[in-house]
């Protein structure tokens, strides 16, 4: 199951009323790449497919397509600021190494 902090449920909720948007609900997912070997993806986006995963997060609908379910199951998302600015930050329990720019990661297999 995937949460959200109440930082990021803010930080979203801040999104979609910038974008004018709020029936948007938040995808989250996974590609190839990155500086390991996937990198995490996320927009806001009112178009569930078929087979994606939804789930209720307090304010927030989150949207996984099922490819990446596997990979961010239990995924945690936060927000946090500092002087250098503000930014998401995920925490993957299926990730066995995270480069250090905090949005690539490795499985095990």
């Amino acid at each position: 199951m995937i949460t959200l902090s109440k930082a990021a449920i803010n930080e979203i909720k801040r999104l979609k009323l910038k974008r004018q948007n709020p029936e948007a609900k938040l995808r989250l997912g996974v590609q190839p790449g990155g500086c390991a070997d996937f990198y995490y993806t996320m927009d806001l986006d009112e178009t569930v497919k078929e087979g994606d995963r939804i789930s209720d997060c307090g304010d927030i609908t989150v949207i996984v397509d099922e490819q990446s379910c596997q990979y961010i199951a239990d995924l945690s998302l936060d927000y946090s600021e500092d002087l250098m600015g503000g930014g998401f930050r995920f925490h993957n329990p299926k990730a066995v190494d995270n480069c250090g720019c905090g949005n690539s990661f490795r499985v095990q297999g």
